[in-house]
């Protein structure tokens, strides 16, 4: 294996989804930690002075105790390289976490002890099914009252659909938590005792028949765990490599991310099991990680990262080759070369200079306004590289500055906010305002909020006659053409400059998509380069 070739096998890049509140920021938190990253974890519900969340940098974030975008950090572990996506629990911001799962090769899905599968896990779960992503499933919060792990696993094959093996075992839940039985290296595992320990007391078995689990449990426990690892073993398939990369099979860890436990455990799984960078779909071929040359694709814009600098940072995920510091690469979409002085490697806010990245890695493109999500960077060749989607907005929202002086500096907000994916902006052929659509009613408080504060423009939003959003495509100039004349008034721009149909109710999207059988409405427009 050359350097290169040995280098790329040692990244993991992925990505955690959960439903809110099922602990996914302070699992994240946790593994930074681990990862040697911080020093000290945030807990989500610090209050005062205490920590906060070091992947919740944004402000709405810190007072909401949610993550509403998607954050990147790279930590070392194991003698792997880790780029770990923390992506929003919350659904009104699920369109930011879809895009993300197109730049990651596995996922870890955090599920509530006490919950199970929640809806927002569900449709996650979808996205990542659609792209094949294996996922490693980590059943959180064992310290509290939890359901029986054979009912947590049997819902997870049932709603899923997907093939479980047990990599721990729990022993024990709520207060009699005692630890977990690590099935694929036979060891146990216990709590530690104090909160403030980093991982509990591990002890090397020979198999579950050991003497040391009978010393270091009470009877009652070591009893019930060799029974249930056997009937474990004997309903649930063994762990099947190829079934797990081919998104089929699921291992899952159980602990409880707040006490620090199982979390090294469910690292030490990713550094073995998750695949190292996979080979990016694109029109006409896939590109493979160990080609030569660098090529890769924006999946994510965010503004103002930096309120001092306003800065706009193009997430860029690389797709192969071996990227270095000062390299001009090609801006497929509009031909033109992009010189990057200053790529950037993440810690959440913190960042450093990038002087080199590999196939997998993330790094960040400062933007001053010509990228955009979903555009191709590469070393001359014009890929495009498909599966980065826009969703419809199902919301819609005229949205005007509380100072009518300041409605061109408004504009100009809207259009960055559009860039970074945050929401649709659509400006309408027969009117001086702007229309912002979202997907969840969240995102206006969000969105208000962050113009207020990061562009000094207070704004209210107001009700439209809209209920929704199509884009328009058809093969044939003219018949758009004609649909423009005949539609004006319910007909606008996004940001990218793309014609959009308004629909006032369902009544009247039906009946223009049926009297114009040659125009195609979409509810989702793939990003190409």
């Amino acid at each position: 294996m050359t350097d290169f070739a040995d280098i790329v096998s040692r990244r993991r890049t992925f990505a955690i989804i959960a439903h809110p509140d099922a602990g996914k920021t302070t699992l994240t938190e946790k593994l930074l930690l681990f990862g040697g990253a911080i020093q000290l974890a945030g807990a989500v519900k610090a209050r005062g002075d205490a920590r906060r969340a070091r992947s919740d940098w944004m402000k709405v974030e810190k007072e909401r105790g949610i993550s509403v975008t998607v954050s990147v950090m790279t930590f070392d572990y194991d003698d792997c390289t880790f780029n770990l996506l923390d992506t929003p629990g919350h659904e009104d911001f699920s369109e930011d976490t879809y895009r993300t799962l197109t730049a990651v090769d596995s996922a870890v899905m955090v599920i509530d002890a006490a919950k199970g599968i929640e809806e927002q896990t569900r449709k996650l779960f979808e996205v990542c099914r659609l792209r094949n992503v294996p996922i490693i499933t980590f059943i959180n919060k064992m310290d509290r009252e939890a359901r029986d792990p054979f009912e947590l696993i049997s819902e997870i094959e049932e709603t899923l659909q997907l093939h479980v093996t047990p990599a721990s075992w729990p022993i024990g839940m709520g207060p009699g938590f005692l630890g977990c039985y690590d099935l694929m290296k036979d060891q146990l595992v216990l709590m530690p005792k104090s909160r403030s320990a980093l991982s509990g007391e591990t002890v090397t078995c020979t198999g579950l028949d050991d003497p040391q689990i009978d010393k270091l449990l009470p009877s009652y426990a070591a009893t019930e765990l060799r029974e249930q690892v056997e009937m474990a073993r004997g309903l649930m398939p063994e762990f099947d490599m190829e079934m797990y990369r081919e998104g089929h099979l699921t291992p899952v860890y159980f602990g409880s991310a707040v006490n620090s436990f199982g979390v090294r455990e469910l690292l030490d799984g990713l550094a073995k099991l998750a695949p190292p960078p996979r080979p990016q779909p694109a029109v006409g071929r896939n590109i493979d990680p160990l080609e030569d040359k660098v090529s890769g694709f924006v999946f994510k814009i965010q503004a103002n990262m930096d309120p001092k600098h306003r800065d706009r940072i193009a997430f860029f995920r690389v797709a192969s080759g071996h990227f270095k510091r000062g390299m001009k690469l090609k801006h497929v979409r509009t031909d033109k070369q992009v010189n990057l002085h200053n790529p950037l490697l993440f810690l959440a806010q913190d960042r450093e200079i990038a002087e080199e990245a590999v196939a997998g890695d993330i790094i960040g493109i400062p933007n001053h306004g010509n990228l955009r999500i979903g555009d191709a960077l590469t070393e001359g060749e014009n890929i495009q590289f498909t599966g980065i989607p826009s969703f419809a907005p199902e919301m819609l929202q005229r949205v005007r500055p509380e100072d009518p002086m300041k409605a061109k500096h408004l504009g100009a907000a809207l259009l960055q906010l559009a860039e970074e994916g945050a929401a649709r902006v659509f400006k309408p052929t027969m009117d001086s305002g702007w229309i912002v659509g979202v997907v969840g009613v969240l995102q206006f408080d969000v969105l208000a909020d962050r113009i207020r504060t990061e562009y000094g423009i207070p704004v209210k939003f107001e009700q439209t006659q809209y209920i929704t959003a199509r884009w328009i495509e058809t093969d044939d100039p003219l018949v758009l053409k004609k649909f423009r004349d005949a539609n004006g008034s319910t007909l606008a721009e996004d940001h990218d400059g793309d014609p959009v149909f308004l629909a006032r109710n369902n009544w009247h999207l039906d009946t223009t998509i049926e009297q114009n059988p040659k125009l195609r409405f979409l509810k989702t427009k793939e990003k190409l380069a």
